[in-house]
């Protein structure tokens, strides 16, 4: 069981921050947030700035409606913000569909490995070695540039 307990404002809606995300890789930023809610129905007025303050605590008593806005794009109860048990319960659950996330993608990365081999496999051994140097050039730019990141 996660214990939320005692975690302010600014922890929970980071929590939301890194565990709702567009990708596996990418956090929504405060202006993709700020932006969404001023063109939901909610009819809310939020800036980025706002939200940055209310993520690191510089603000910390929102209105109801701004609450109900970020709660609403992050798909979760309002109570999650102002109700330990809520919290706790939720948290839960995105810890769940986080490593569930990280599960799919990695088998997803592992079946475009699989389909490269054996799409390589049909090959001619002159074309075989062709994809291999393409692949050699391509592994040393990433490390030159400092792409890679483990799991991709």
């Amino acid at each position: 069981m996660v214990d939320t307990a005692g975690q302010s404002l600014a922890d929970r809606l980071n929590h939301l921050f890194a565990r709702v995300r567009p990708d596996l890789h990418h956090e929504y930023s405060n202006e993709h947030v700020a932006a969404a809610i001023r063109r939901s129905d909610a009819g809310v007025s939020i800036s980025q700035s706002y939200i940055w303050q209310l993520r690191n605590g510089r603000k910390s008593n929102p209105t109801l409606m701004h609450l109900q806005a970020l709660a609403g794009f992050f798909g979760v109860p309002t109570a999650y913000f102002v109700e330990d048990e809520a919290a706790d319960r939720i948290t839960e659950q995105l810890e769940l569909l986080a490593s569930e996330q990280a599960r799919l993608h990695e088998a997803s990365q592992g079946n475009d490995v699989k389909l490269m081999a054996m799409r390589a496999g049909q090959l001619s051994p002159e074309h075989r070695k062709q994809v291999m140097d393409l692949l050699d050039v391509v592994y040393r730019l990433e490390q030159a540039e400092g792409t890679m990141r483990p799991g991709d």
